[in-house]
């Protein structure tokens, strides 16, 4: 049960707001986005998915740049509501086309109409985009093409020969073509968001994906479907190394921890040839979840060396290698390093020719900052900073240092070799599109190098 819903923005203005209940204050909205971004709670930086002020509880997750929070003061389950807003998120996303600021605000009456169908004084009534089309009637506005080129996952993925334009996949569910034809698309994406944890040395101290197989469905009339998945993939711990070469694809063999599957799913024929049979319900929701923590080779390899050159003088030097192959590019890294506290100024040499990347020094929090606009696979990047000290008594340099930690985007890449084998519709139609629709993205989720 919940009390209030609302969505802001970057700036903290208030995109949508619901009070269910009023049993909270209507400036609950400025009291949160305040809360967050001044948080210094608990020696952290950033503010907790829940938290309490003044006998309100505060949910809230974000999504490509957009808060969205749920109140109350009933004694509810955390994971419960932060569902919910993911989920709600995703429903906007499905009937609006693609979920940014502007897409909210040219349809509020529709995502008003999907709120209060949703949730009903405070209570879930169904997250369901195919149930929910029975009881919504406001059509969606849709952004045009310009200025979708440069939102939401979309834009990481190049065009070429027989593959869908880039804004396909961000059109609403609910939405004819022109001509009042049917859409008859479906897309399938793998993605996952890695966790490695480096040594000073270099090598892997600790390794984990998180990846999801998700699956959105224009497709009318609900057909079943098979998704096939690799030959030699295996479920537990028991199935050998993750280097064994064993599979005529000669992709190797996939070995997961664990999965799970969405509610669609028939697993009859799994077991004998990895295939997923199901009748994808309307708009996107991920076919299957899954961990793996068997060895893989990471994406990235990142060396980092602190040397002192003087009393009150060091220099840091960071190498990033790129570990994949050459036909790839990672996009939009960031590279983080926390310095000593008694650092009051640092200077920064690239490597010659370096193009499009940047570097700055946060005072306030003592922080190195990275920059690289893309990284071409099998390259090798190297910054140097030196740093000078105050005056003040100070401790072991390498020890107030680090880790440094890194975010980024792998486009058409993923690291656990999962793979899409071939995709196959019940239901014969001469308007399906033979586009090349499986996408593979990798994530940083946790990407830290200890000192």
């Amino acid at each position: 049960m919940i009390s209030q819903f609302f969505v802001l923005s970057q700036r903290g203005d208030n995109i949508v707001f619901r009070d269910y209940r009023g049993e909270v204050p209507k400036g609950s909205a400025e009291i949160f986005f305040r809360k967050v971004k001044f948080w210094k709670e608990d020696g952290q930086e950033e503010a907790p998915p829940v938290f309490n002020v003044d006998g309100v509880n505060y949910f809230h997750v974000k999504v490509v740049g957009l808060l969205f929070v749920a109140t109350t003061r009933a004694n509810v389950s955390p994971s419960l509501v932060l569902e919910l807003l993911q989920r709600i998120a995703r429903v906007i996303k499905d009937y609006v086309g693609v979920l940014n600021e502007d897409s909210i605000r040219k349809n509020f009456v529709l995502v008003y109409e999907l709120l209060d169908e949703v949730i009903d004084f405070g209570f879930v009534q169904t997250t369901s985009t195919e149930l929910l089309k029975s009881y919504i009637f406001n059509e969606p506005i849709i952004l045009d093409s310009a200025r979708l080129s440069s939102i939401g996952p979309t834009g990481l993925f190049m065009q070429g020969t027989k593959r869908m334009p880039g804004t396909a996949v961000t059109k609403s569910v609910v939405a004819s073509e022109p001509g009042g034809r049917k859409r008859e698309e479906i897309f399938v994406d793998i993605i996952e968001k890695i966790s490695v944890t480096f040594s000073i040395q270099g090598y892997i101290l600790t390794s984990e994906i998180d990846g999801t197989i998700q699956m959105k469905s224009y497709l009318t009339g609900n057909p079943e479907i098979r998704l096939a998945l690799n030959e030699d993939l295996s479920i537990g711990r028991g199935g050998g190394s993750a280097y064994d070469y064993r599979s005529s694809f000669g992709s190797g063999a996939v070995i997961l921890d664990d999965c799970n599957f969405h509610e669609s799913v028939r697993l009859d024929n799994f077991e004998v040839d990895k295939t997923l049979t199901l009748v994808p319900p309307d708009g996107e929701f991920p076919v299957m979840n899954y961990r793996m923590t068997q060895e893989f080779k990471p994406p990235f390899r990142i060396n980092a060396l602190i040397e002192e050159a003087g009393a009150l003088k060091a220099e840091v030097i960071l190498k990033i290698f790129a570990e994949f192959p050459s036909n790839i590019t990672s996009n939009t890294i960031a590279v983080q390093m926390p310095l000593p506290k008694y650092t009051i100024r640092a200077s920064f040499e690239l490597e010659p020719g370096a193009v499009g990347q940047t570097t700055d020094f946060k005072e306030a929090n003592k922080r190195l900052e990275w920059g690289l606009k893309k990284i071409v696979g099998g390259s090798e990047h190297t910054l140097r900073a030196r740093l000078t000290f105050s005056p003040e008594a100070h401790g072991n340099i390498t020890k107030e240092s680090g880790p440094v930690s890194m975010t980024f985007t792998i486009p058409m890449y993923n690291s656990s070799r999962l793979q899409v084998k071939y995709l196959q519709i019940a239901k014969k139609s001469g308007t399906y599109n033979p586009y090349r629709w499986v996408r593979y993205v990798t994530l940083a989720n946790s990407y830290v190098a200890r000192i």
